[in-house]
């Protein structure tokens, strides 16, 4: 999840496209089709927060070693601005990979979108109303988290995100790991984080999720793109003086 200086600017924005879509594709798929199977009152088969948890972070496993050494497989735009605060990035990609993350999420969205409108008669309007695993605080928290545990679970952990992602693929890592490391820790933040906000810390996975969930999750959205940036950037400028000699020589 560094930097990448040798492929065209084109191919690592396709990349980080390609990424983000199947980071929202494998999650929040999982979320809206199988977490609770044949439904939430008789789930004899779904796969729960446990599921939802290791979906995101296997998404972002294997986005990260196919396409990682293409990008550096960033697939948020928190991690990239997190990364760049730490001087391990360019401000100058900032903007594309952005935007290339935001059409992936917003791509990924669209396709679970079409499967669910083939689903059973109202399937789709069901997962709307169920939230489409967008994220949410107050009475849209799968546990009734208010925004005050929801700004401080999204600042914190996203922050953790991003500490692990600069010392995974710092030059004195073990090679080859970051991906797993990352990976990891992207499952135990989703299962601390599910029944408070339904987990960001990812805010291309919240606004591509929002488009299909209703009018509410727009008026929320502010919490899931300001606080994980928020606490990704604070950890870029603590990492710096605390780990940036170390880790880069």
């Amino acid at each position: 999840m560094t930097e990448q200086a040798s492929p065209a600017m084109y191919a690592r924005l396709l990349a980080e496209t390609l990424g983000t879509f199947v980071l929202v594709l494998g999650g929040c798929g999982t979320a809206v089709f199988a977490a609770n199977f044949p439904d939430a009152e008789t789930n004899t088969v779904g796969v729960g927060f446990l599921g939802v948890a290791l979906a995101f972070g296997l998404t972002v496993v294997v986005a990260a070693f196919a396409l990682g050494p293409i990008s550096g497989g960033h697939f948020n735009p928190a991690v990239t601005l997190g990364l760049a605060t730490a001087g391990r990035f360019s401000w100058g990609d900032v903007g594309g990979y952005i935007v290339a993350q935001l059409v992936g999420g917003v791509l990924g969205a669209s396709v679970l979108a079409l499967i669910a409108l083939g689903g059973p008669s109202g399937y789709f309007d069901a997962a709307r109303e169920s939230g489409f695993a967008a994220n949410g605080f107050g009475e849209h928290s799968p546990d009734g988290f208010g925004l005050g545990s929801a700004i401080l679970v999204e600042t914190v952990l996203t922050a953790v995100f991003l500490f692990v992602i600069l010392g995974a693929t710092a030059r004195i890592a073990a090679p080859g790991f970051a991906p797993l490391a990352i990976g990891l820790t992207l499952t135990l933040i989703h299962l601390v984080s599910i029944p408070v906000t339904n987990t960001s810390v990812n805010p291309a996975r919240s606004v591509a999720t929002a488009i299909y969930a209703g009018g509410w999750a727009w008026g929320q959205l502010w919490v899931f793109i300001l606080f994980p940036i928020l606490g990704a950037v604070l950890a870029g400028l603590a990492y710096r003086p605390m780990f940036g000699r170390v880790a880069t020589t």
